[in-house]
């Protein structure tokens, strides 16, 4: 059956989230800093660790919500802090941090390859993370995004790639999945009946069972797998 529908993991596969998190998080600490360093100087990462614990053994739901549980963290430390206005603290510091989630610089070929399958497939973004497509530029690939905020569960829950197919229409045969994560990726999305692209820029070869369907070291590979 002739596929329709690729979705796309974003962190990891699209651009490096590793170094845009650090970079993120290291602003949003220099913006404390210079409004309330005594939260700094007592919630340092590994007490910020204990504080998140905390906050999600109350609110169990946070799990799903990154943007939630990161205004909720910082309201908290200023509040412990004594800050008259926590609220406010909590707001810019999630602005800043923010702003530097979305300073990414793609994997080479992501967004020419992303141009070209979007002229042949729906496109969907399905992410575990707070990025947003629309404040990328990406919505002009991406026909829609899903993210764990909205749908309420975290790949690898059948739930969202069930969303997809809905919205785009389509049976699981008529879609395939591409990501770097084994379990939230390729596991979640084969549970489902999709076809699957492991993005395998490690080298770490394939364990266990429930293998990808195609693995890939870059991109642009996928304009081999879908010529369209």
């Amino acid at each position: 059956m002739k596929l329709r529908l690729l979705t796309f993991d974003l962190d990891d596969t699209l651009w490096p989230v590793g170094p845009v998190i650090m970079r993120a998080e290291h602003q949003m600490r220099a913006w404390l800093d210079a409004r309330i360093p005594e939260l700094n100087a007592r919630f340092d990462r590994e007490a910020m660790g204990a504080l998140r614990e905390d906050l999600l053994r109350e609110r169990p739901e946070l799990i799903h919500d990154l943007s939630a549980m990161r205004r909720m963290l910082i309201r908290e430390a200023a509040r412990q802090c004594g800050h008259p206005d926590p609220d406010e603290i909590a707001e810019g510091a999630f602005t800043v941090f923010m702003d530097g989630r979305h300073d990414i610089e793609y994997f080479e070929g992501a967004l020419d390859t992303l141009a070209h399958l979007a002229r042949h497939y729906t496109l969907g973004a399905l992410s575990n993370g707070n990025a947003s497509v629309e404040r990328l530029g990406l919505d002009r690939y991406f026909a829609f995004h899903l993210n764990s905020e909205g749908v309420g569960r975290k790949k690898p829950d059948p739930l969202m790639f069930e969303r997809a197919l809905n919205l785009a229409g389509v049976t699981p045969e008529q879609a395939a999945h591409i990501g770097d994560h084994p379990d939230d990726d390729v596991r979640g999305a084969n549970a489902v009946g999709l076809a699957t692209v492991w993005v395998q820029r490690e080298g770490t070869p394939w364990t266990g069972d429930d293998a990808p369907t195609w693995t890939i070291r870059e991109l642009t590979e996928l304009r081999r797998l879908f010529p369209g």
